[in-house]
């Protein structure tokens, strides 16, 4: 018997040249939720049919844009990718550059051309403390706005427990819960997620593995009346906006290592491969659709 076809879940691409697009609409990867804002699906886990949140529609750069972008601090270029996903009118640019974006995307080159995009040097050691950083800002900026409160309910194998909580503690508007596998993160992990004493951070070590964990997270957020009773979201890597920073990270490599600035301006953009080591595909699920970036992915176990 044939499989019956995927659904389409994403419409044609727009395109962006530099402003602030004034419409984006996210969608489930399953197809049976469509319509959100950006604003609702932040707050946000799993999707309530169990999907991912991704935009409907995928903004296009042109190559004059691109090449304007060469030379921009990662700060800054997190802010040119933010405004291509977040309208105006839910935050306006001014707020938006506001955001204090931690500037520790580095590159070490080595020889025959081969370069290392090191993103460890936030504050826990971990790639997720940028992106999660600024979606904490995100978070903050809509909660200080409405005077809201939200539960932030977080499923860890290690990294992203303990970079969650240092970018949202003692934020007076969001509670964070921390579950981590008992006996399977390293000692440093656990440390960053044990010693925090803020009031808002509460940690919890639970007995099997992380994909042990995250199954009851998903059952959690498929109640969607117990997550609009108790304003529980994700920050995991489900979370649209981590994704969202995350492409900048991409950019950011290809801005500095493709020798685009090179190129005549008639002239085909030049392409960049870059290799990725992944657990579980957060990071190269950044990687920019159809951009000029050959994505070799490397499985970790």
């Amino acid at each position: 018997m044939e499989t019956p076809p995927l659904p389409r879940v994403f419409s044609p691409v727009r395109s962006y040249t530099g402003g602030r697009l004034q419409r984006m609409l996210y969608c489930s990867t399953r197809g049976g939720v469509r319509g959100r804002d950006f604003r609702e699906v932040l707050f946000s886990g799993y999707a309530p049919d169990g999907g991912m949140f991704m935009p409907e529609t995928l903004p296009v750069l042109s190559p004059e844009t691109l090449r304007s972008w060469r030379g921009l601090q990662y700060t800054r270029l997190v802010v040119e990718i933010s405004s291509m996903f977040i309208p105006a009118q839910l935050i306006p640019r001014d707020d938006l550059e506001g955001f204090s974006v931690p500037n520790v995307v580095r590159i070490a080159r080595l020889k025959d051309g081969l370069s290392v995009l090191e993103l460890f040097h936030g504050e826990t050691l971990a790639f997720k403390d940028l992106a999660m950083s600024c979606t904490v800002h995100f978070l903050n900026y809509f909660l200080q706005k409405d005077s809201s409160r939200a539960v932030v309910l977080v499923g860890t194998s290690g990294d992203t427990g303990g970079s969650a909580i240092q970018s949202a503690k003692g934020l007076p508007g969001l509670d964070v819960l921390v579950v981590y596998p008992r006996g399977r993160i390293t000692a440093v992990q656990e440390k960053h997620m044990t010693t925090c004493l803020e009031d808002n951070v509460h940690v919890f070590a639970a007995d099997g593995s992380s994909d042990d964990i995250d199954r009851p997270l998903r059952r959690l957020f498929a109640d969607q009346n117990l997550v609009r009773t108790h304003s529980l979201m994700s920050l995991n890597s489900v979370n649209w906006s981590r994704v969202m920073v995350q492409i900048a990270h991409f950019f950011y490599a290809y801005l500095e290592l493709s020798g685009v600035e090179k190129a005549e301006a008639a002239a085909d953009l030049p392409d960049l491969e870059v290799v990725v080591p992944t657990g579980g595909a957060g990071n190269i699920t950044g990687g920019p659709e159809g951009f000029l970036i050959r994505i070799i992915c490397l499985k970790t176990f």
